[in-house]
């Protein structure tokens, strides 16, 4: 299977945890259906009906990523138009402030990998396509219209699928569903993360399917004992979501 890398990064980023509501929170990377999105901009994908996540969040398309450069969250006032009562109003009166501020958390000069393959060769080769003469049909954000991205082309890698009971290396995060019982080896130096993230979202926007998913902050990578994995000609084992 051929598999196709690109890297994508920002000045900031917001990818919404689901639970949150009056001081939004992130997630540490962005979630399969956020990736979709960025694909889906990227390639062109209908924007009205959600086509993105037809096209690139199911069986015969497979994606993930890798942290490449560390985790680092900041957090900051985000004013937004303030609707309560049901109107705005330009002015601030005794009654009603025109804006109201609102904590929120972000990433700082996130980067990552993407690595992505499909069954469709024309969808892949379109993409790759427009990775290698950075171009993109729609603007590519960071979780946020707002928080503008910038991607390049890395490669394209042949892969081959393995499956076995010994510990491997792991450059991707571990979704616990991969992840043998007991598979998982704390190593010195390194920190381990789980946060429980969407996985797959019909095009309702309705999420079909979360699971939690393990990683190292700092990008180092993992060891443990997964239900499968590929390897990439590059030596790079990775598992997709």
């Amino acid at each position: 299977m051929k598999v196709l890398a690109f890297d994508i990064w920002g000045d900031f980023g917001h990818f919404r945890k689901f639970y949150t509501t009056t001081s939004p929170l992130t997630f540490s990377f962005p979630p399969p259906p956020t990736i979709a999105g960025i694909l889906g901009a990227i390639y062109g994908a209908e924007k009205g009906t959600n086509e993105y996540l037809r096209m690139f969040l199911h069986d015969k398309c497979k994606i993930t990523l890798k942290i490449v450069t560390p985790v680092k969250k900041v957090r900051m006032g985000v004013n937004l138009i303030n609707t309560k009562g049901g109107y705005w109003t330009l002015y601030s009166n005794k009654y009603h402030e025109s804006r109201t501020q609102i904590r929120t958390e972000f990433l700082k000069e996130p980067y990552f990998r993407i690595y992505f393959a499909h069954e469709n060769k024309n969808i892949f080769e379109k993409l790759a396509g427009l990775l290698k003469e950075h171009k993109n049909i729609y603007t590519v954000s960071l979780g946020l219209s707002e928080l503008l991205a910038d991607f390049k082309y890395v490669g394209e890698y042949d892969s081959e699928a393995k499956s076995n009971n010994g510990l491997v290396e792991v450059q991707t995060p571990i979704t616990e569903s991969k992840l043998i019982q007991n598979g998982l080896e704390i190593e010195s130096g390194k920190k381990y993360f789980k946060e429980k993230i969407p996985i797959k979202m019909n095009q309702e926007r309705i999420v079909e399917k979360y699971d939690n998913v393990i990683f190292e902050p700092e990008g180092k990578t993992i060891k443990a004992k997964v239900r499968s994995y590929y390897r990439l000609e590059n030596g790079e084992n990775i598992t997709f979501f």
